[in-house]
């Protein structure tokens, strides 16, 4: 069996975030809870000096294309279920087998 591996980056929109300050509470609670819950390399990946918006950048491994796609519906769920932001966009992509 061979790993798959998958990346996705995000945007949310975090409408009652009011400075840089509550932008990163928010981010950093749901990038810890990804990786706590999920294992994967998550990063705020652009949009660092607006306080509305972020992209969000995650990659991982798992052993099968089920699988990936198993974990990216769940961090989807995490993220849908975050009452501070807004998912305005959301493109995984499974890149194949690491062999």
């Amino acid at each position: 069996m061979s790993a798959v591996i998958a990346v996705s980056v995000f945007e949310l929109h975090l409408p009652a975030s009011r400075s840089l300050k509550d932008k990163r509470r928010v981010i950093k609670s749901l990038i810890e809870r990804c990786y706590r819950h999920h294992r994967v390399s998550i990063t705020e990946s652009d949009f660092h000096d607006l306080r509305q918006r972020a992209e969000i950048t995650l990659a991982l491994v798992a052993s099968g294309e089920r699988e990936v796609e198993r974990i990216l519906d769940r961090i989807r769920g995490l993220i849908d279920s975050q009452p501070e932001a807004e998912l305005i966009f959301w493109e995984p992509q499974i890149l194949g087998s690491s062999r």
